[in-house]
């Protein structure tokens, strides 16, 4: 391989690389194979500058991180009003690395939905006047031609509404369903939807709200500068970046998970794709009880739970040793394209359960 200096958005990629790697406790090995990669090697943005410097957009926000609904009071089913607004905005993916997302309420995933099963749902779905494109929405927990699109595709600048029954309970993916269907999914366009049986759910001390999707930028992994959307490696599918929450360490840092030691956790887990199946796993944690693809029945002590494009999975289980954990797509090569986060928990050690006897280890090793 030539030598060559390599620019300065090229070395944040690396320092990027570490992190995740690190993190995930990948080590120094596999971590200098990524950072040789051609995905680092070069910076669109810089190229362009000429300069080597960070592109304009270095510093770009992410969008704002969606919240988790409260657990629903009552028993009895009742009309429930959703209103949610598509809108395409501009936003950090990965650091110095601009995309511009199509979203439902400026979010990716959308905003969570909760209803109860028998309930009566009235939706109305409005497209900001500001956006280029037609949007709609598919209700994988709705009964009906298209799940809701085949009379919800909505112009910019207009609204339509319609309402249906919720039959099933289960944790359900929702998504623009406007041609080019998997297009408008690979811009962010994508939530779940929890239907709770009438009982409710077991109780638990916290929820989360985490949807993997995978995206395909014109530019390599890592090149700077605004990145538009490429056909061609979607129908490959094959993204530069696969990301919990609608960016590379949006639940990492300020923003990672948090749980005390003794809590019950449960994560609403969703993939909204549009391609890329995920084998969802915490290292360091098993899975007390999985709700595979949003079913009713749980299954118990559970590894690693798969699921698949346009599914979803409840996962439950109880923190007892304090310590970061990492959420990752166990496809580990998708840690290096963005497909981490972070449990963070704090509370008293547990000797009983998890304690180191002898040696000096740093910890690069692992999973």
């Amino acid at each position: 391989m030539a030598s060559t200096s390599p620019t300065r958005a090229a070395t944040v990629s690396r320092r990027r690389l570490f992190g995740w790697a690190t993190a995930a406790g990948l080590g120094l090995p596999g971590l200098l194979a990524a950072c040789t990669s051609s995905k680092s090697a070069t910076s669109a943005g810089a190229a362009a500058s000429g300069t080597g410097a960070l592109p304009a957009s270095a510093n770009l926000a992410s969008l704002p991180l969606p919240t988790v609904p409260p657990p629903l009071p009552r028993r009895a089913a009742t009309r429930v009003q959703i209103d949610l607004e598509t809108q395409e905005r501009r936003a950090r993916l990965a650091d110095g690395v601009e995309y511009e997302f199509w979203t439902f309420n400026g979010t990716v995933p959308g905003p969570m939905l909760r209803v109860r099963a028998g309930d009566t749902v009235a939706l109305k779905l409005k497209n900001a006047s500001t956006n280029k494109m037609t949007h709609s929405i598919d209700l994988h927990a709705v009964t009906g031609p298209g799940g809701g699109a085949a009379i919800m595709q909505v112009p910019p600048g207009q609204e339509a509404a319609f309402e249906w029954k919720a039959l099933n309970p289960g944790l359900y993916v929702y998504h623009c369903a406007t041609p080019i269907i998997p297009m408008h999914v690979a811009q962010g366009m994508y939530g779940l939807i929890l239907v709770e049986p009438p009982e409710g759910l077991p109780p638990v001390d916290r929820e989360f709200y985490v949807m993997q999707g995978d995206f395909y930028t014109t530019g390599k992994n890592g090149e700077g500068g605004f990145q538009s959307f490429s056909i061609e490696k979607m129908l490959r599918e094959d993204p530069e970046y696969v990301v919990f929450n609608g960016a590379a360490g949006a639940l990492t840092g300020d923003n990672a998970l948090k749980a005390q030691v003794g809590e019950k956790v449960r994560i609403f887990f969703g993939v909204g794709g549009p391609n890329l199946v995920s084998s969802f796993h915490v290292i360091g944690e098993i899975f007390d009880a999985v709700y595979p693809e949003g079913a009713s029945e749980a299954l118990h002590n559970v590894q690693t739970t798969l699921v698949p494009a346009g599914g979803a999975a409840i996962v439950d289980f109880k923190v007892e040793v304090p310590g970061t954990y990492l959420l990752v797509d166990h496809s580990l090569t998708r840690i290096l394209k963005g497909a981490a986060g972070q449990l963070v928990v704090t509370g008293p050690d547990a000797p009983d359960i998890f304690r180191k006897v002898s040696g000096d280890s740093a910890g690069t090793g692992g999973h």
